[in-house]
């Protein structure tokens, strides 16, 4: 198994520091900042000892994105992050351009690969990815919404002082400003919430859900989540490596799943070795169908811009 991180800042170092307990032959990192793939790559291989993994890693670090050739599984971290007072859509155009030669270049080196993208607006860009390289919708995915229905646990939780692995939650739509985190679907102990939390808390639980990611940005100033983003990443991995069959939210193209075409956002999805094997169409009530349908409305909407600009 080998697996190609682009993009080593902060997500990406993070990230391959957690892929070192999965069980993988080859860690790849790929950065075009001179020396910083080959330095985090030096750095990984202590981190490997101190852990006295049974096995060896190859861990490797360069610029040269030939290197991915028969990558199993490509993560695309590449591009701008978010910084204060900058929404996902300011970063669109940006990251596109970053993105988009990325997946011509990586389209011919490794044809069977697996592509997670990373990258904001993600839902955006992994359509981008989509369209770009070609694949099957199987093999090309965003991470977005398991991360955020982890952050919508997390809040729970601290309301409640209860473990996370007590509560299952679920989050649709946009990684963004547009998501809706799915009150009706979410259980504590297989109970309700409403259970536990009265409704002027669960709506205060669900707004601060829809900006943690922007509360966490302002905290930084000069960057954005990594530590949540990479562990959500690793999760996505570890269910494809171990072929796990498990239900987890990836941003995923939609053929006629939820009434919806030719978009990708945030879906809870069956993970296995393909990728995705199955996406799961949830029940939703008028509510949530018409705060979904914003969601699209707000990727629609990027979409155009992308493809006003020649981009798609």
């Amino acid at each position: 198994m080998k697996i190609a991180i682009i993009g080593t800042g902060n997500v990406g170092g993070t990230l391959a520091l957690e892929l070192l307990g999965l069980g993988i032959e080859q860690l790849l990192l790929i950065d075009t900042i001179p020396n910083l793939a080959e330095a985090k790559a030096l750095d990984l291989e202590d981190a490997l000892a101190v852990h006295r993994y049974n096995r060896c890693v190859n861990i490797r670090g360069s610029q040269n994105i030939e290197d991915v050739v028969n990558s199993n599984i490509v993560i695309i971290t590449a591009g701008f992050s978010r910084r204060a007072g900058m929404t996902r859509e300011e970063l669109l155009k940006k990251n596109a351009l970053i993105v988009k030669e990325i997946s011509l270049k990586i389209k011919p080196l490794c044809p069977q690969a697996i592509i997670l993208v990373v990258t904001n607006p993600v839902d955006i860009i992994t359509y981008l990815v989509l369209k770009t390289i070609n694949f099957s919708r199987q093999r090309v995915l965003g991470i977005g919404t398991n991360l955020d229905a982890a952050r919508f646990a997390n809040l729970i939780s601290r309301q409640l002082n209860i473990a996370c692995s007590d509560i299952e939650t679920l989050v649709i739509g946009a990684h963004g400003e547009t998501m809706l985190p799915l009150e009706r679907f979410t259980a504590i102990r297989n109970l309700p919430l409403n259970n536990f939390i009265d409704d002027k808390n669960i709506k205060k639980i669900l707004e601060e859900t829809v900006n943690r990611g922007t509360k966490i940005v302002s905290r930084y100033s000069t960057g954005s989540a990594y530590f949540g983003p990479a562990v959500a990443i690793a999760r996505v991995i570890r269910a494809i490596i171990n072929d796990e069959h498990i239900k987890l939210g990836v941003s995923a193209y939609l053929d006629g799943e939820y009434g919806s075409k030719d978009i990708c956002i945030g879906v809870p999805c069956i993970l296995g070795k393909v990728g995705i094997e199955n996406i799961v169409e949830l029940k939703l009530n008028s509510y949530e169908t018409e705060f979904f349908l914003k969601s699209i409305d707000s990727i629609n909407q990027q979409k155009e811009i992308l493809k006003r600009d020649g981009i798609l």
